[in-house]
């Protein structure tokens, strides 16, 4: 096996550069996306205790209307 070539200081530049570019756009990214998904989750949250009251409501409809003297 060939021993390893010298890589140039300009590559190393340029790759250490564009990871550090994409660490802070994926910071920026992170903190202007988060609160919009946490409104997300609060509204899908909401919907939930709304949709469990209303199965509720429905379930003990149904076995309201199951129990009955005139069946």
């Amino acid at each position: 096996m060939a021993p390893p070539v010298a890589v140039s200081p300009l590559i190393k530049t340029a790759r250490y550069s564009a990871l550090i570019a994409g660490i802070i756009y994926g910071k920026r990214r992170y903190d202007n996306l988060k609160p919009i998904a946490a409104e997300e989750r609060r509204i899908e949250e909401e919907e939930k205790k709304a949709r469990e009251e209303q199965e509720r409501i429905a379930k003990q409809l149904a076995e309201a209307s199951e129990d009955t003297i005139l069946k």
